[in-house]
């Protein structure tokens, strides 16, 4: 009987039977392992640079943001969309939503301060949501894709509670809001804030002065459009801009840094619930 050697797979992943091999190390590497160099390809590992950088699997980029690179945003994204959806089923179930899950400064006051939370799911009109998901759509995957998914999603949450707070603790006591907007300016103060740090390069000085543009414009709205809950928008900016702020003191470089980020995302948040609750 004639024997036969067992078949080259991947290092990377041994399921996956393979022809290539890294022209470094010489080591066997399947389609996806495998990263174009002057000659040949090459595992991820002596892909990479010297120094301090890292690999970018081309293809994530050209791709696009999706689903698979971004699953905080998309599920946000559809999240949103649902309940605004139901909203539309029955007059009775949207006005048990705002009822029961708006930022109604009274109920607020009264102990009900996971409102600052909820009212961040619901929105009033085809416009407001339109407006308020492509704006996740434009600035989340990017921030997902650069600190993490879990400290993407609690960031997102603290930003939602920086604006429900400011909006409680300055706004009128009868005042009910919603929307995400909080949020969404919490994301972008934290573009805002690594513009600011950039603004010596020139892409950064282009997004630091596009960001401001957009600042601007925004800040003029509340005039325009009185129903507009600035406080909200305000609260949720410095909220974004405080954490990553703190994502750049303290979790920038370290090897644990998902980790960092996510907790000061979650002390943020307390910090805005207690802030409500004292």
């Amino acid at each position: 009987m004639e024997e036969h050697p067992p078949p080259t797979v991947c290092y990377r992943h041994p399921t996956r039977v393979t022809g290539l091999s890294c022209s470094e190390c010489g080591r066997p590497i399947c389609g996806e392992c495998s990263r174009d160099a002057p000659v040949g390809q090459r595992c991820p590992e002596c892909a990479k640079p010297a120094g301090r950088h890292r690999v970018i699997d081309a293809r994530r980029i050209v791709a696009g943001p999706s689903f698979q690179t971004s699953p905080v945003t998309f599920s946000l994204i559809v999240i949103n969309v649902a309940i605004f959806v139901l909203t539309f089923t029955s007059a009775d179930i949207d006005a048990r939503l705002f009822t029961d899950f708006s930022a109604f400064n009274l109920a607020i006051a009264d102990g009900e301060w996971w409102r600052i939370l909820t009212s961040a799911f619901l929105h009033a009109n085809i416009t407001h949501i339109l407006f308020n998901m492509y704006a996740l759509y434009l600035f989340g995957p990017r921030l997902e894709q650069r600190v993490g998914s879990i400290a993407f999603a609690t960031f997102y949450l603290a930003a939602a509670a920086g604006g429900g707070a400011a909006s409680f603790r300055f706004g009128p006591l009868f005042q009910a809001g919603i929307g995400a907007s909080g949020a969404i300016f919490g994301l972008f103060g934290a573009w805002i804030f690594v513009a600011y740090r950039t603004r010596t390069t020139p892409a950064g000085r282009a997004m630091f002065n596009q960001l401001g543009i957009l600042l601007l414009i925004n800040a003029a709205l509340p005039f325009i459009i009185p129903s507009i809950d600035w406080r909200a928008h305000v609260g949720g900016m410095v909220t974004g801009i405080a954490i990553a702020a703190l994502w750049g003191q303290y979790a920038r470089g370290r090897p644990n840094a998902p980790v960092i980020r996510s907790a000061i995302a979650l002390v943020v948040l307390a910090a805005m619930v207690v802030l409500v609750i004292v």
